[in-house]
């Protein structure tokens, strides 16, 4: 068995409190000596840094998608409320530059704060608030304006959540290999009509065969709260699955373990999957859903779930949901699927409930928070977007160490 503290995790942790030992969640967290060099309490210009560089580039995406239209998602182009998208660019104009000076005039490092009155400085140049619509609206598989949308949601509800609420008090939001875990979330957001192409088609084209009408018919005409509640299920169950498939040989492990090398958990470290994980999950999962006939509001409403809860279990959160945990997936249950100890190898696949794991035999909920997360025993992942993008395509297929140690 590993120590329960692996030190070549990255994060540094020690535990504080016998695991085995009652008591609450503060009993048994580890203390995480990841100190940022520059307090980022409030008055110190960090909070306003960080609100000015979201802000500078939320305002520069949305110019941007004035001037390619055609790079935003054509389902939902048609709703948005033009003029008060541009009164928001104006407002986010406004604070990111005086709130980027004030983060400069309190900051030592003056990043945050050059970033967004960098980007506050290049809408404007690009037109601002005033730009017009430009461009030719078509078809580039492109979704910017999804990205600047998660942006702007993710930040305003993650960041103050995780400060005011967090599981590692001492993790930094700019963490060991943050800015590779900012490049996936930006090109999956980008890809999403891509993703959602390679996901959706397929199974439509090579499987619209083996529908049958009873069963389409009988789903479809469920009520709505019933379908999105057995679409979950059952896609879930289909992930397990998928998730387990993906631990267990070889081959597409080398693809999931770029998802495990995060050595530290937050919301950010949910976005790091390589683009063949992403696709074939989503392709596969799909598949039931499209057989079984669920209506395009009943999938629609499961993808919203999904999103909000496959980011949640990652966020670095203290909450347990201790009356709720045996059903459904919380990121006490999920980071000990991410957890760099022995015990938790290869536990908790599911993503929505853990039925399926207890199930099936994976689940494990010690009572506690694990002290170290990562890849036990493999350490030659590379750190970069480009580096983890080719390394399944030219590692050696083997069994990592870690997995071997736990058969």
């Amino acid at each position: 068995m590993k120590d329960a503290v692996n030190s070549d995790a990255g994060v540094g942790s020690e535990p504080v409190a016998d695991a085995g030992a009652g008591g609450g969640p503060s009993d048994v967290l580890p203390r995480l000596a990841l100190e940022t060099p520059e307090s980022t309490e409030f008055g110190q210009g960090w909070v306003s840094g960080l609100i000015s560089a979201v802000t500078g580039l939320a305002a520069l995406g949305t110019v941007l998608c004035f001037h390619f239209p055609g790079a935003t998602v054509a389902e939902i182009r048609s709703y948005y409320p033009v003029e008060l998208i541009r009164a928001l660019i104006h407002l986010f104009l406004f604070v990111s530059f005086v709130l980027g000076s004030v983060s400069i005039c309190l900051r030592r490092n003056k990043t945050l704060g050059l970033i967004g009155i960098g980007s506050t400085i290049v809408a404007t140049l690009l037109g601002g608030s005033a730009v017009e619509i430009s461009g030719d609206i078509q078809e580039t598989f492109l979704g910017l304006d999804w990205v600047i949308l998660d942006l702007i949601l993710y930040s305003a509800v993650y960041i103050p959540l995780e400060r005011l609420f967090a599981l590692h008090p001492g993790q930094p939001a700019f963490r060991k290999e943050w800015t590779t875990d900012v490049t996936y979330f930006f090109l999956n957001g980008l890809l999403i009509q891509v993703i959602g192409l390679l996901t959706i088609k397929p199974a439509m084209l090579f499987f619209d065969w083996a529908r049958l009408d009873a069963i389409v018919t009988t789903v479809s005409g469920l009520p709505l709260p019933i379908q999105v509640l057995l679409c979950v299920l059952l896609a879930d169950l289909t992930q397990y699955w998928i998730h387990r498939a993906y631990h267990q040989i070889p081959a597409l492990w080398r693809f999931h373990a770029i998802h495990h090398s995060a050595e530290v958990m937050d919301w950010m470290a949910g976005a790091r999957l390589h683009f063949v994980d992403a696709v074939s999950t989503r392709c596969l999962t799909y598949i039931p859903l499209f057989l079984a006939g669920f209506s395009e509001a009943a999938i629609a409403s499961y993808l919203v779930i999904v999103i909000i809860q496959a980011t949640f279990i990652h966020a670095n959160v203290r909450w347990e949901f201790r009356l709720i945990q045996k059903w459904i997936a919380t990121p006490c249950f999920h980071h000990w699927h991410h957890a760099a100890e022995s015990q938790a190898i290869d536990r908790n696949f599911a993503v929505h409930t853990p039925i399926w794991d207890r199930l099936f035999g994976t689940c494990y909920l010690p009572g506690r928070w694990p002290y170290s997360y990562g890849l036990c025993g493999e350490r030659d992942v590379p750190s970069g977007w480009i580096g983890q993008f080719l390394y399944p395509l030219f590692r050696r297929s083997r069994k990592s160490p870690a997995r071997a140690d736990s058969n």
